[in-house]
């Protein structure tokens, strides 16, 4: 009798959760096929008892419930969404999710790990329909840049008409986001990419991004590339595209760098004890950083002779050595391959270590409480594909406030 409360209880929060977020994101974050988990919510199969606390683990504790918008409370759309590092940007300055888009599976585990919401998460953005997009005041994405073509279109003609200017765009995913701008022209358009967006195919990638909002749509264009270590201890420059419908003005002296002299030691793990609840990325005896985390002699070996092989020929490849007082080159999707970028020194007589995936989590400015459910590789591209949240927050907040005002 208790297993069969106990099934009952699993198969509803099943249903529960594929309400909220849609089948298909469900099953992939559980590592399932989508046939299992209808099975389950269906009730027409037994659940493993072990379902319960996996669901907790990877969507959060029953007790975690979506918080309603406030009335007044400005929108957001979540496109190209990775694990919500623009979210927490956005959410901090006070606008509430009302949709999310992305197509990796393993983003989207941890994506609903860590935000509640009451909407499903889409998929791939090029399948969804822009009216089926509710309407928002701001469109978030950092979509990946690809190459534009203007061949065949002529701008003398397209002038005023804001299809025109999508044929630009046409086979890129920020035609995508452009179209979503056109059926339901949000108030504003934030969006981020790397700083070579804006040199990307001769600068032309830059400008037709330019011209589809600010000549095609009417939106009043202004960018800024930002450097992340006045946020956090990394040099990380990114270009940020703020958009806007009706013409105000976004004032970039008010975003402001919160810790100009950020170092390394603030995201370093305290290896004093005091962190042993960060298993497995802290020995919960020893208190220490998990030896698997340190470079084995070969590794070091080779980087060190990588590294003299090309300083000979004069090229600036190589690993990066920091100390707790330094701060760190920018952190890469391919950070997992051999964490070369940037490498803790652990003295003169010990090989240095990666970060572990927590301290990659807080080099971006993600809280600690942010739940990491997937593997270390999969981590490791997530953070380094990720936003510098605290950079995304104070964007936002001055946003937030130039729509309110």
């Amino acid at each position: 009798m208790i297993q069969d409360v106990q099934q009952e209880h699993i198969a509803r929060r099943v249903q529960d959760l594929t309400q909220l977020y849609g089948t298909a994101p469900v099953s992939s974050a559980m590592g399932l096929s989508t046939r299992t988990i209808e099975r389950w919510a269906a009730g027409q199969v037994r659940i493993p008892l072990h379902v319960a606390p996996a669901l907790d683990r990877i969507f959060g504790s029953t007790e975690r419930t979506p918080q309603p918008s406030r009335t007044g409370q400005l929108t957001f759309v979540d496109l190209f969404a990775g694990i919500g590092g623009i979210r927490l940007g956005l959410e901090a300055a006070g606008a509430a999710c009302v949709f999310t888009s992305e197509w990796d599976k393993y983003a989207v585990q941890t994506y609903a790990a860590n935000h509640m919401s009451d909407h499903a998460i889409a998929g791939d953005i090029t399948q969804v329909d822009p009216s089926d997009v509710p309407d928002h005041d701001i469109l978030a994405a950092g979509f990946p840049c690809q190459p534009f073509s203007l061949a065949g279109v002529s701008k003398k003609n397209s002038l005023g008409r804001a299809h025109g200017f999508l044929d630009a765009t046409q086979g890129t995913l920020f035609f995508n986001v452009a179209e979503i701008v056109a059926a339901k022209r949000p108030r504003a358009v934030l969006l981020e990419n790397v700083k070579n967006l804006r040199s990307h195919d001769g600068g032309q990638t830059f400008r037709v991004i330019r011209e589809v909002l600010e000549d095609g749509l009417g939106y009043r264009f202004t960018s800024k590339v930002i450097d992340a270590k006045g946020f956090v201890p990394q040099h990380r420059e990114r270009v940020i595209m703020v958009a806007t419908r009706d013409g105000e003005e976004f004032d970039w002296s008010s975003v402001r760098p919160t810790k100009t002299n950020a170092q390394l030691e603030s995201v370093l793990h305290r290896e004093d004890g005091s962190e042993r609840g960060h298993a497995p990325y802290v020995d919960p005896e020893t208190g220490l950083v998990s030896e698997k985390y340190s470079l084995s002699d070969r590794l070091w070996a080779y980087l060190q002779a990588y590294a003299a092989k090309h300083k000979a020929a004069g090229n600036g490849f190589g690993y990066g050595l920091v100390t707790a007082k330094d701060h760190a080159r920018t952190l890469s999707a391919r950070y997992h391959k051999d964490g070369s970028e940037i490498l803790i020194s652990r003295g003169p007589a010990l090989n240095p270590r990666r970060l572990t995936p927590r301290e990659c989590a807080r080099l971006m400015g993600f809280p600690d409480d942010f739940v990491i459910p997937v593997s270390d590789t999969q981590a490791y591209r997530q953070f380094g594909n990720s936003v510098a949240v605290p950079v995304i927050a104070s964007v936002s907040r001055q946003l937030v406030h130039s729509l309110n005002r």
